[in-house]
């Protein structure tokens, strides 16, 4: 019953599972985002490796450790050990981040890339799940974005820390792979400390009782058809790395890039609450489909830019982008499926965009290295436009 009573205490108007959740996510991406926006300048200026390989190093490491977005999700609606799964995520990512600092082969850097997104598909799909189940549909819009603000300002302010630490430590890498520790081991304190399971799990369908497929089984058809189309969608939309990579292409100084990765994310955290209600009233559909056209245009402009003002526009704009569709896109999946699979729900949905980032990488790093920058993210706009065309026509 403790965990009734949590869930019914207000903080700025939500419930505390959806604020610790918040405080999580703020955390943890803090910590995470001090390393993305240099990751792929160290492993290119250090390292010495080419764009390709970065291609390859982000697609395995994201699509590979998205398969246990559906296992999770699955574990989570069998026995109800939701909050031990995202310990156990939250715990892994946050204390193998660090080892970074070690790292002298990209082979070495893809084993940490791996384990650090390994712990986020263990974490991803019970938490999603937990954060429907504490909302009514009337307001779980407003409670993704939330959670999404909260993720997003932590990725805001992680590259600003990442830049004032490049600062005053000339520049050294070692130093920002060693303090990510710190807010990463706060948010898994938080979590462990704070966050309050429901005793009981709730009745699971036969079907969930299995060991679980990438299957659409006992799924219903708008569920299927939206989570191929974003699929699609994932296909195009390739490694952030590769945005980092276009900024230093331009001609952007490597300690000013973590403060573009800061600007999108700030833009990012001011819009994801309004544009999460926004979908409350007029529907989740217009607010993803204006998303993904803003994306086709955004990465047009990745290709044609040759200028660093243009850099720090196109960023700004990203971040309007991503507030219209990360946290909004799990809002739908949870709209469709009833309470007792949302968890394979989410699960099937995050795996299988997941696994779509590893040849959406590994074709933006051939393209890149075959035919120029302009190519990659023409091909990316244009899948872009044609699932937004497949939004409009099957009126998913």
């Amino acid at each position: 019953m403790e965990s009734e009573r949590q869930s019914k205490k207000q903080f700025f108007g939500l419930n505390s599972v959806i604020f610790v959740l918040g405080m999580v996510s703020l955390l943890t991406d803090l910590s995470s985002q001090m390393i993305v926006p240099i990751l792929p300048l160290y492993l290119t200026s250090v390292l010495h490796v080419q764009v390709g390989t970065v291609g390859i190093i982000e697609g395995i490491a994201e699509s590979t450790a998205s398969i246990l977005k559906f296992f999770s999700g699955w574990i989570s609606d069998r026995f109800g050990k939701r909050k031990l799964l995202m310990v156990g995520g939250y715990g892994l990512s946050n204390l193998i981040k660090p080892f970074f600092a070690f790292s002298t082969s990209w082979g070495q850097v893809l084993f940490i890339r791996f384990a650090d997104r390994f712990g986020k598909g263990i974490r991803t799909s019970p938490r999603d799940a937990i954060l429907a189940d504490s909302t009514t549909k009337e307001e779980r819009g407003k409670a993704f974005g939330f959670r999404r603000s909260m993720d997003t300002l932590g990725a805001a302010l992680g590259p600003f820390v990442t830049y004032l630490i490049l600062t005053l430590w000339n520049g050294s890498y070692q130093a920002v792979f060693w303090l990510s520790a710190i807010p990463g081991l706060m948010a898994t304190l938080l979590l462990i400390i704070f966050l309050k399971e429901k005793r009981n799990p709730i009745k699971t369908p036969s079907n969930v009782k299995r060991l679980p497929r990438i299957s659409f089984k006992g799924l219903n058809s708008r569920f299927v058809w939206f989570t191929l189309i974003t699929t699609l969608f994932t296909i195009g939309n390739f490694s952030d790395a590769f945005l980092i990579l276009r900024a230093k292409d331009v001609g952007m100084a490597a300690e000013y890039i973590p403060l573009t990765y800061f600007a999108y994310n700030i833009i990012t955290s001011i819009f994801s609450t309004p544009f999460g209600m926004i979908s409350d009233r007029i529907g989740r559909r217009p607010v993803i489909i204006t998303g993904y056209v803003m994306f086709a245009l955004i990465y047009l402009g990745f290709g044609l830019v040759h200028t660093v003002f243009g850099i720090w526009i196109l960023f700004f704009i990203y971040g309007l982008y991503y507030a219209t569709t990360e946290g909004i896109q799990k809002a739908y999946v949870a709209d469709m499926v009833p309470e007792g699979q949302r968890g394979m729900a989410m699960g099937t949905f995050n795996a299988l965009t997941g696994i779509a980032t590893l040849p959406a990488s590994v074709m933006a790093g051939f393209l890149w290295q075959s035919f120029g920058a302009f190519t990659a993210f023409g091909v990316s706009s244009l899948l872009a436009i044609i699932s937004a065309l497949l939004m409009l026509i099957l009126r998913i």
